[in-house]
């Protein structure tokens, strides 16, 4: 039998993007995006939240151009990648291990849900471009906005 690895994440940004770019010029985009789990307490009857903080990297170009150019603090994703350990050793000495969630390069998944947080300052953004616009990727196939991106739904059937 085979095995799986993957991760889904519905949450929000805690931050803008942080978009890099490698000596080859690929973009490579961090998010950090917050999941809450809120319940009462049964014996205070107290509301309580815990939040999870998710550090997620983006390596699939179109899904990276997306977020650098869409995604904004607060903004509300659904993502679905894989898990990915690193690790390096400090100038001291002592070991780090961090676990993120990676977009690869030809997999993985990126919804924008909800508005723009300011429609003023994306419109400011996109000065020379059209306002009403919805990204999309072609050339990987990967889902923005909740619809394949390339998929023409006015073809026809062939039977």
């Amino acid at each position: 039998m085979g095995s799986l690895n993957k991760a889904t994440i519905l949450g929000h940004l805690g931050s803008d993007p942080d978009v890099r770019t490698t000596s080859t010029g690929a973009l490579v985009v961090t998010l950090s995006v917050a999941t809450s789990e809120n319940w009462t307490d049964k014996q205070t009857g107290e509301k309580r939240q815990r939040t999870e903080w998710h550090r997620v990297v983006i390596f699939n170009q179109g899904l990276a151009k997306i977020a650098r150019d869409y995604l904004r603090k607060g903004a509300q994703v659904y993502l679905e990648g894989q898990l990915q350990t690193r690790n390096w050793t400090t100038d001291d000495g002592t070991d780090r291990y961090t676990t993120e969630v990676t977009l690869q390069a030809y997999r993985g998944v990126l919804t924008m849900l909800g508005a723009a947080a300011n429609k003023d300052d994306v419109d400011d953004a996109n000065e020379d471009e059209p306002t009403d616009k919805t990204p999309t990727d072609t050339t990987t196939g990967a889902y923005v906005n909740g619809s394949a991106a390339g998929t023409d739904l006015d073809d026809e059937i062939p039977f």
